[in-house]
């Protein structure tokens, strides 16, 4: 088979719990690049915090924004903010059930309080940089939001309609946190879109994930695999399993598919 395009998630895909990565991810990066195929950061991240990594691993096509903002070589490919009417309701629900959240743009991460010890941990856990106060002046601005200091049971009050899921955040640190993702933009969503511009065939594709914002992105391509240290119910969506982020994961996928030595 011959393959084109590879979608890489970040957190617990590439970058392990201590934000490094293994030298064989940048590798078998290097690897596949040489043989002409285009690498993809897939990503929930605010692509703001994401260049430098990025740099490092020689990318410059991304997903982020959980599939609401895609760059291919500089040219920006989508680009769908949410609703403004739909990120006042989440911040309503928030209010009430006395919840934080952080609302990506295109240039900063916007939290709800920058004061909270959960909150300046959610922020250490992700190293998030371009950081500031909520205000109103964004909120038509808005390509991604997180949930943070749910407790059990409560992520269900953001499924306004039936366009909206909750995804737990599988990053150690961030426990009770969630993304809101909309079921008509979001990683896979992306990479269909992107497929068909690129006509690249979905069976030409690979995909690697670890989080449950990641399970239409797998499908969405003709070998998905998702890290054995990922969210357990992500498997199903998977068609391989590989080892572990801080087990070669992607390397040992992709030399399964005979793209690396």
């Amino acid at each position: 088979m011959t393959y084109k395009i590879l979608f890489l998630d970040i957190d617990g895909t590439i970058l392990k719990p201590d934000h490094t990565y293994e030298t064989t991810t940048k590798n078998a990066i290097i690897q596949v690049k040489d043989q002409g195929i285009e690498v993809f950061l897939a990503t929930g991240r605010p692509l703001h915090e994401v260049e430098e990594l990025a740099s490092d691993l020689g990318i410059t096509s991304y997903i982020g924004y959980n599939g609401a903002f895609a760059v291919y070589q500089n040219e920006t490919i989508i680009n769908e903010p949410m609703p403004r009417r739909s990120v006042e309701e989440f911040l309503q629900i928030s209010k009430e059930f006395q919840h934080d959240m952080v609302l990506y743009s295109r240039d900063k991460n916007y939290f709800t309080s920058l004061e909270k010890e959960v909150v300046q941990k959610f922020i250490d856990t992700f190293q998030l940089v371009k950081n500031d106060t909520l205000h109103d002046g964004v909120l038509s601005d808005i390509l991604g939001a997180t949930v943070i200091n749910v407790s059990e049971g409560q992520a269900q009050n953001y499924e306004i309609e039936a366009d909206i899921r909750l995804s737990p955040v599988n990053v150690e640190g961030a426990q009770n946190s969630y993304d809101i993702i909309r079921k008509q933009v979001n990683k896979g969503e992306a990479v269909k879109k992107l497929l068909e511009k690129l006509e690249i065939p979905k069976e030409e594709a690979i995909a690697f994930g670890d989080g449950m914002n990641d399970k239409e992105m797998l499908m969405a391509v003709g070998e998905g695999f998702a890290m054995s240290d990922g969210h357990p119910d992500l498997l199903q969506y998977a068609k391989y399993q590989t080892t572990a982020v801080t087990d070669s994961g992607i390397y040992n996928g992709l030399k399964k598919l005979g793209l690396v030595k």
